[in-house]
């Protein structure tokens, strides 16, 4: 019965969720207090507006090649060293109890219902990349760096003492 007890408790810890993340927004950053990053409360191709406390404008889906230019971009008008989430960092913003899309969206404002990049790679065929889908909630392993989806960046932040 023990051993019964100790596969069952490997298989749930394998196949839980990732921990929820904890968030304080403000302006157009939002902070992950769990993970110690921070987010740009916006899609790459919107805006971030203070007056209307929203994301304005249209979400550009890119390519890995378009993702360089956005983060070079991002680090130089932003500062910092802004980066791709990781697929865990990302789904940690998944929030099943929210409506289409699965995110908290009085702190991520307008997101799009579909698909985001992340900066892991298919263990299994490095030709794709991960992806966290805010529609259904799931990562997906099958796109072609090639292939343009929206794209959330992050960065480490110094928590101050």
């Amino acid at each position: 019965m023990r051993n019964g007890f100790i596969i069952f408790a490997i298989i749930f810890a394998l196949s839980s969720p990732p921990a929820m993340a904890q968030l304080y927004a403000r302006g157009q950053f939002a902070r992950d207090l769990t993970l110690g990053i921070e987010w740009l409360r916006c899609s790459i191709g919107q805006r971030w507006s203070e007056e209307n406390q929203n994301c304005l404008g249209e979400i550009i889906p890119l390519d890995f090649d378009l993702i360089d230019q956005a983060i070079a971009q991002a680090n130089s008008q932003l500062g910092g060293e802004w980066r791709l989430p990781t697929e865990g960092e990302l789904s940690a913003l998944i929030c099943s109890e929210c409506g289409i899309p699965l995110i908290d969206a009085k702190t991520f404002p307008n997101t799009w219902p579909d698909s985001y990049w992340t900066s892991d790679i298919n263990g299994m065929s490095s030709r794709h990349q991960v992806s966290v889908n805010f529609r259904t909630g799931y990562s997906y392993a099958r796109f072609l760096r090639t292939q343009s989806l929206a794209v959330r960046l992050v960065r480490a932040y110094k928590r101050s003492n």
